[in-house]
């Protein structure tokens, strides 16, 4: 393959030490895109995106080959760009904007360029808005959180849909201590938690319980500057709670502090515990492996202090700076984002989506999925609470998800000065990206 070089200085990211910003494959359209997406390999989201990929070939004749990672994809970016060989295409995180454009990898969005700009969720824009203001990357599916219940144990155990976090963690202790799966053996948990500290998974997890409450990471002080949150009485509460529940309550599934979502997926799947706290990709895949009339969606409880809230999030499609074919760039763009490319990426009530809940208004969600669980993640994203628009937010994510695991970990933690210490640590991230 043809490759061209930029050859243009970026700004690198406190963490990183690459030099150059890094190019794509530079393909020409005859030998077509290369459009890497944050997915198993060989998964049924990975098969979604072939098929993505697939329409967007019939429609437009311009050829695109999907490579699907998983493990370690950000790092697997930053050697493609050391050998200035970055894909064309990147259907990532929209918490990853920050880190990509702060490398020089990402293009610039022109929003009148795109065809039905106007049909994009405003909301969902927010997304792709890196802290300078301009737009780096295209919606592309969004979501927020819900809790998938165990409704076969709650009916076991006689409990009624929980409406607050007292009665969340009621349940929660019932399906630990009340054998729900009647096996006779006290072998099941309440919550199931990806609470290691890897790509800042326990930081994940608890922003919803700290939107839940009125809480917030970063506290916007006007003009694009923030300032640290997570002392405030509000995350503090909803951090102590969570801390609780593993430590005196005990209703955390064992091993949770070290686990990730994969592993958390398939302690959901078997059994070990009856709650999960997570975004509507997973809900096809436990219908079919659990048993549809054996879970339900529910919303997230406002917390004693706040809510509604959950986090949201979702993914961007990125055109990677240095391609060697702009104008077929732009036109995956302008399919991933039309009402046809979304559906393709809905993939319908089978596992495997990689649009959660579409950015196209003119896509009816309930037209395209049967499930009527589905909505349960659609009305909650009106509350969504993005990450806030700092330059990176990689490193917040990360340093949180360090100090949450610690304490969560560690029973005899003081989660307050735990806080305390972590909004320092906030200040000086905040000092160093010059968004305080």
């Amino acid at each position: 393959m043809s490759r061209r070089l930029l050859g243009v200085p970026v700004a690198v990211a406190m963490t990183m030490a690459i030099g150059l910003a890094g190019c794509s494959s530079a393909q020409s359209s005859d030998e077509g895109l290369e459009i890497w997406i944050r997915q198993v390999p060989a998964s049924d989201s990975a098969k979604t995106a072939d098929k993505l990929a697939a329409a967007f070939t019939k429609a437009t004749g311009i050829k695109a080959k999907v490579v699907a990672l998983f493990d370690d994809f950000e790092t697997k970016l930053q050697q493609q760009a050391a050998q200035k060989k970055l894909p064309d295409i990147v259907i990532n995180d929209t918490a990853q904007l920050g880190n990509m454009q702060q490398q020089g990898w990402l293009r610039e969005v022109d929003k009148t360029k795109l065809a039905g700009a106007d049909k994009i969720s405003e909301q969902a824009w927010k997304a792709a808005q890196a802290g300078d203001g301009k737009f780096y990357g295209t919606p592309f599916s969004a979501q927020a959180f819900a809790l998938i219940v165990r409704s076969d144990w709650r009916k076991k155990v006689g409990q009624e849909v929980p409406q607050s976090w007292d009665d969340l963690a009621k349940l929660a202790k019932a399906f630990t201590d009340d054998d729900p799966d009647g096996n006779g053996a006290k072998d099941t948990s309440g919550f199931v938690i990806p609470a290691t500290t890897t790509r800042g998974y326990a930081s994940w997890y608890a922003s919803s319980l700290i939107y839940a409450n009125g809480g917030e990471f970063l506290r916007p002080t006007g003009g694009g500057k923030f300032a640290p949150g997570m002392a405030d009485p509000k995350a503090v509460e909803a951090v102590k709670w969570l801390q609780d529940q593993f430590c005196t309550a005990k209703t955390v599934n064992p091993g949770a502090v070290s686990n990730d979502t994969t592993v958390t997926h398939e302690v959901f799947e078997k059994g070990q515990g009856g709650i999960y706290l997570v975004g509507p990709y997973v809900l096809a895949r436990f219908v079919t492996n659990i048993g549809t009339d054996k879970i339900e969606v529910i919303p997230v409880p406002k917390g004693p202090s706040g809510g509604p809230g959950t986090l949201g999030e979702g993914e961007n499609v990125y055109m990677m700076a240095g391609s060697g074919d702009e104008a077929a760039q732009q036109k995956f763009v302008d399919f991933a984002v039309s009402p046809e490319g979304q559906r393709v990426g809905m993939n319908g009530d089978a596992p495997g989506p990689i649009v959660r809940l579409p950015i196209n208004s003119g896509v009816d969600l309930a037209a395209e999925r049967k499930d009527p669980r589905w909505k349960v993640f659609q009305d909650a994203y009106k509350d969504a609470e993005y990450s806030q628009p700092v330059p990176n937010w990689t490193p917040f994510r990360q340093i949180s998800a360090d100090a949450i695991n610690t304490v969560w970990a560690d029973c005899s933690a003081d989660v307050t000065a735990a806080m305390t210490a972590l909004d320092g640590k906030f200040t000086q991230e905040l000092q160093t990206q010059h968004a305080s």
